[in-house]
């Protein structure tokens, strides 16, 4: 898996935390599950993190592909701050090599002149807070892959009261996975299928890692946290496998989860697939919430009922959606329902955001101080 390719230290080349030397003579890396074994001038799969001297080194740090504001829904969480501008980013890779990927050009890009934008985890933060975004996403590619320069900008974010999101595949080793979700506030976990063949034949990676972020999230931390499976027609879709998926949340995570069926459209290495069908992400939700799972959501569609919020205890609407935009709330400030009194679980401010649909470019060095 590792790929020849010279690495030069500069600004953005810091020195990672978690690797390892190995007695013959290759260094390892221990971020992801991957195990990456690297010679001199080597780079694992993720294509930035790479052999320099005896370290493996993380190549794009301060380097971003971009910077978007955009409603918190989309990333998706909805219960976290609904309503809420986000102030996204990634940068480029991914450890992972999923066939549907539907940000191929970030995730799989080996051109480190998509990078264009170069941002400290300082001025990061001072942009969030100047343009009224309560927190900051590390998304479109997967934030593991830049844990050093998440894990700062996370740092930075919230000196400034500026919380912190990650996206996540959830596809980490349980060290740097601790270092990791130590400063995040939120995150939304991929679950891509509940088949370690999919995982393995259509992601190259295996399925228990993911489970097990999973139960360390709910265990072991106070990151609020959501769950999205984007639904493949005739791959992770079927009746059976979605059972065993729902019935293995509830179980090790709760009801309370929330969990977003998401819709597909041909992509990269999967164009020879349908678009998922608004029926296949009713259906979906429909067998989440039979096995117990309370809060289930569709996705990519337009779905009115499938995207809003109910409460639990009396079925009232609780937080109503069009798209992102939200058009109904009903929740006290503590978060709880008006008609019944049953909290509903997540993150709330007492009111609600009025964002809306909108994204918006920006460009951090425009906030130096």
């Amino acid at each position: 898996m590792a790929q020849e390719e010279q690495i030069v230290r500069d600004e953005s080349v810091v020195s990672g935390r978690h690797f390892r030397s190995l007695e013959d003579g290759r260094v390892q890396c221990d971020v992801c599950p991957r195990h990456c074994r690297l010679s001199a001038g080597q780079r694992g799969l993720c294509f930035v993190w790479g052999r320099l001297d005896d370290e493996v080194v993380l190549t794009t740090y301060g380097r971003s592909s971009g910077f978007c504001i955009d409603p918190i829904e989309k990333k998706p969480l909805n219960h976290f701050l609904p309503g809420t501008p986000i102030l996204s980013f990634g940068t480029a890779g991914c450890n992972l090599s999923c066939r549907f990927c539907q940000n191929w050009d970030i995730s799989k890009s080996r051109e480190f002149d998509t990078l264009q934008e170069q941002a400290s985890p300082e001025m990061i933060a001072r942009a969030a807070r100047q343009t009224g975004c309560r927190s900051v996403a590390f998304t479109y590619n997967d934030p593991v892959i830049f844990l050093e320069y998440a894990v700062d900008a996370a740092a930075a974010c919230r000196e400034q009261g500026i919380l912190s999101v990650a996206v996540t595949a959830g596809y980490v080793c349980p060290e740097p996975r601790a270092d990791f979700f130590s400063v995040m506030d939120a995150a939304n976990v991929d679950l891509k299928a509940f088949s370690n063949d999919f995982y393995k034949n259509v992601c190259a990676a295996e399925l228990e890692p993911v489970l097990d972020t999973l139960v360390y999230l709910h265990h072991e931390t106070d990151v609020w946290f959501e769950i999205t499976t984007l639904l493949i027609p005739d791959e992770n879709d079927s009746r059976a496998e979605l059972e065993a998926m729902s019935a293995w949340i509830v179980e090790n995570l709760g009801r309370d989860v929330p969990w977003h069926f998401s819709a597909f459209h041909p992509d990269f290495k999967m164009t020879n697939k349908s678009a998922t069908s608004l029926d296949t992400l009713q259906r979906a939700r429909r067998i989440a919430k039979e096995a117990g799972v309370r809060h289930v959501y569709t996705g990519n569609v337009r779905d009115a009922n499938g995207q809003s919020t109910y409460c639990s205890g009396c079925d009232a609407v609780l937080i109503g959606r069009s798209g992102y935009t939200l058009s109904t709330w009903k929740l006290d400030p503590k978060g709880c329902c008006l008609e019944c009194g049953r909290r509903c679980p997540g993150v709330f401010d007492a009111e609600p955001g009025d964002w809306g649909s909108r994204r918006m470019q920006v460009r951090p060095a425009d906030f130096i101080r």
